[in-house]
This record gives structure tokens, sequence and C-alpha cells, in this order.
């Protein structure tokens, strides 16, 4: 809004009444200097005395820059005072309002690995997001990342026992990447994951036989998919056995698709602990996220209250790059995030599955595909590309602090060299270790960025670089918070299941009964 009236005060104006103010003060310094003091204020009227009296007193009356300036200071030291624990410049416990002063002073540059005290910029904190995208072998790749990303933590942080779990807030995954989530965010004591963050990639390794292994004849006559799913479904079971939404750590997000309603679903930690007819079993929600057709069956599932039941397929067809929804997660939940006001309050770690430059789709070849053909090739590039609008996207809303609250890690697509569009679902051991080579190079390559209204870029930094970066800024994130009065976030609590049991033994209340 444009002030009406803010003309500066002129010149000879402005010396009459700091002349007037300073003869006052020297009358008053005089205290009965006789003559001398009566002279002193006829002088001062005098030259005090402008061409239009009622020009000076509109001019007093007007508000000034400066006013503005002192205001700010005024409500700035309030709010923070009052909202964010503000200690000002001053060591002692009663700041005071001191001259105006720079508005938007130069930030000083802090150390990654000190602990530094509670000031006006630092008092909301960031909340850290993890996004993980869906895929199938490819998962190799953010797992790798994954497993440094753990390592860097534990050595800025001097923790041995450092996990992902730690440092994020949210985490988000589709796919395979929300089997990585639930395996890095469950647990079955309330405290510690189950899982570290090198068996990610591990456990794609050890079971891609077992998953995806069946040949062409042995799936029709046991019906598409029969054998991976099962086994998929055994393996599932032993990870994660009676443990639900609930027991993960912190508010996880995972989707899939529900054939029963023709949308997208998203098992939540939020909305489990609010009402059990959103809460799921966690074996059965990996077995939904990555039900992919054709590869695994669909599953049939409801609720540990049973009100609710869905059909689910992959997430990976609905939401391939989970890393909107996260940030929309956090944005609108204020129970939990209380004093996040913008994408400027995030730190977002999104993880791809490669860019896939050197599929072989030679024209010659593909123009004699019928739709079996392209059944796999097109489910490929429809996930892929959907990641892609997503990271585009993210990347546009970030704008300019794009390159300080927005990571992305994902291989240019040189590493991956040439390959088939089956890769993610060919369990050969040549396949398996070229994603595995793949993700050692991925690290070490220049990441690839987007630009907001320009595409995509090579980084100056590479990956590894990028990593390393990430993990000292979740560190001092997390040491700040130890400074901070008001806390960065709120988390919603759930009773751990032994407590309950606990509970429901001192009460007399059956598991049913519940």
């Amino acid at each position: 809004m444009q002030r009406a009236r803010n003309k500066p005060i002129k010149s000879t104006t402005t010396a009459s009444v700091k002349h007037l103010i300073k003869q006052r003060g020297g009358g008053g310094r005089g205290g009965g200097g006789g003559g001398g003091g009566s002279g002193g204020d006829t002088a001062a009227m005098e030259v005090s005395k402008p061409a239009n009296d009622n020009s000076l007193l509109t001019d007093m009356q007007e508000p000034s820059i400066d006013t503005d300036k002192l205001s700010y200071e005024i409500f700035s030291i309030l709010e923070s005072k009052f909202l964010f624990g503000y200690d000002g410049d001053n060591n002692n416990d009663d700041p005071k309002i001191t001259v105006p002063r720079n508005l938007n002073p130069k930030p000083e540059p802090e150390p990654v690995n000190s602990t530094v005290p509670g000031s006006i910029k630092n008092q909301r904190g960031k909340i850290c997001i993890l996004s993980i995208d869906g895929g199938g072998m490819r998962g190799i790749l953010p797992g790798k990342a994954l497993a440094y990303l753990e390592h860097a933590l534990k050595s800025k942080s001097g923790d041995p026992n450092a996990r992902i779990a730690d440092y994020f807030d949210v985490a988000a995954g589709s796919g395979i990447g929300g089997i990585f989530t639930a395996m890095l965010f469950g647990s079955r004591d309330g405290n510690r994951p189950i899982f570290r963050a090198e068996d990610t990639w591990q456990f794609l390794t050890k079971n891609a036989k077992a998953l995806y292994g069946s040949s062409a004849l042995v799936k029709r006559v046991m019906r598409t998919g029969s054998s991976g799913t099962a086994k998929l479904q055994r393996v599932m079971k032993e990870c994660f056995s009676e443990l639900t939404l609930k027991d993960t750590l912190k508010p996880v997000l995972v989707p899939c698709y529900d054939l029963k309603s023709s949308a997208p679903f998203l098992f939540s930690r939020a909305d489990a602990l609010e009402t059990d007819g959103y809460d799921f079993r966690l074996w059965e929600v990996c077995r939904a996220t990555w039900a992919e057709p054709g590869v695994f069956e669909p599953v049939e599932m409801k609720s540990v209250d049973g009100k609710t039941k869905c059909v689910a397929i992959g997430g990976g067809l609905a939401m391939s790059n989970p890393t909107a929804a996260a940030i929309t997660h956090v944005l609108h939940n204020k129970q939990e995030f209380p004093f996040v006001r913008g994408v400027e309050d995030l730190l977002v770690l999104s993880l791809g599955m490669g860019q896939l430059l050197d599929v072989s789709y030679e024209y010659d070849r593909i123009i004699k595909w019928t739709a079996k053909h392209w059944a796999r090739p097109a489910a490929l590039i429809s996930s892929d590309a959907a990641a892609d609008t997503v990271d585009q996207a993210v990347a546009m809303a970030f704008g300019h602090c794009r390159s300080s609250n927005y990571v992305r890690i994902q291989a240019n697509g040189s590493s991956l060299g040439h390959c088939k569009p089956n890769i993610d679902t060919d369990p050969s051991g040549s396949n398996v270790n070229m994603l595995v080579g793949a993700a050692e190079e991925m690290l070490k390559q220049k990441s690839v960025e987007s630009v907001l209204f320009g595409g995509k870029k090579i980084d100056e930094r590479s990956n590894f670089e990028k990593l390393d970066w990430l993990a000292g800024e979740l560190v001092l994130e997390h040491q700040r918070r130890n400074c901070r009065i008001a806390p960065t976030v709120a988390f919603k609590q759930s009773v751990h299941r032994a407590d309950q049991k606990t509970m429901d033994k001192d009460i007399g209340v059956t598991a049913r009964e519940r």
C-alpha cells in the first residue's frame, strides 16, 4: 500500500526544529540563568519562525523514514522476544531497544560443526524432508546414496550410531522407495529404526532373483507374478511382522493406487495416529506400493480396524516422485510443523532412479511393436517423465532458494550405459553388477539440476559433494534445535506396542476388546 503523504521535511524547517530542541535543552541545563536564558529563547523563536506556521506543523506530524525504521525495530524485537525467545545482541536478561540498525545486514558464515546460539533467523529452523522415487532394480542407486549420506552423518556428528531417521522430519517413498522409507523409519521399540541405510540397496541385491527370477514359462503356468508376489509378501512379513504405520519414528507418506475408488491413496502416519481407520500393517503398505502391474499381483487390504478397504497397485503409477506430496503435507500440517511459513523453511533431499538416456529404442524395431511390446517401456517412460515433471515443478517453487533448500540426486544417464527397457525387472547378475557400478559412478558425477525456466543443466558440484554439504546442514540444524526455546516440530506421539500390551494387562483389556 502506498503512503498518501510522506513528503521529506524541508531543510530550513529541519534546521529550525533542531535549533529549537537544542536551545530548550540548553535552557534546562542553565537552570535560572536569568537574562541569558530569556534572550536565547527569544532568539530561538525568531529563528524557528517559518514563513508558514501551518507548514511546519504539517511536516512534523507526517511519518518519516526514520520513524518507520524505529517502528519496524520495536515490533521485530517484541515479536522475536515473545514468539521465538530472542535474546538480542546483549548478554543480559533485559535487552534494550537501541538506535535502528541496518535492516538487511549481510549474513555471517557459520561453522558447520559448531552449535550456534539462538538468533532471530534461526528460531523457526528448517523442516528436513526425504523423498525417494519409485522404481524397481534401479532402487540400488538411491540406496547407495542413502548409505553414503548416513556415513557422512556419522562422520560430521561424531555419533557412530547416527541414522537417517535421526535427521529427517518427514519421509516419503513410492514403489521401492516406499519400502526403503519403511525400512529406515520403522521401529520395534519406538526409539531406533530397524534397518541401516546400507541395508536398503542390499535388500535388492539379495532378493532380486527371488522377486523377479521366474521365467516367462513359469509365470504363464502359475499366473502372472504369483511366484514373485508370494516371495515379496513373505519377505515383507519377515521385515515388519506386526508393525503398523503408527510404529514409524517420524511422519511417513507412502502412495499406492486404489482400484476400488479409482484414485491415488496416500498411507500416512499422521492419519493413522488420528484414527485406526487409516492405520495399516506396514508389510501390506510395502506390498501395495510395490505392486507393479504385470510384475506383482494387486493386494486387497484393510485397515487394522477393518473399516477402510482398498485394492492397491503400485505407487509408481500414481506418484513416481512423491516430493511434492511431502512438501504439501508439511506446509498444511500446522499441528506438527507450527512455524513453517513457506518453502524457505524447508530442506529437501529428493533421490531419483537415474535417467535412462541410453535405453535402446531404435525406430526400425519399435515401429513393429504391438501393444504387448509397448506395455513395459510405456510404464517406464511414463514413470520417469512424471518424476522429472515433479522435479521441475518443485525447483520452480523454490525459486532463488533452490540451491540452498532443495537437493536432487539423480544419475545423468551416462553412468548407466546401454541398458534394456526391462532394467527394473532384470535380476541377472550382470544387471545387478551394472547398477551397483552405476550407483558408485553416479556419486562421482556432476549432479543434474533443474533450472528455473531453463530446463536442466550439469551442476558444478558432484553428487558426493552435495551429499556432504547436506549432511553438514542436517547436523547443524539438529544442533540448533537444542538452542531454541520454541520447538521446530511437534510430532504426534503414539503408544508403542509393548507399552500398549502392558497397559492392557494392567486394566484387564484383551487385544480383541480394544
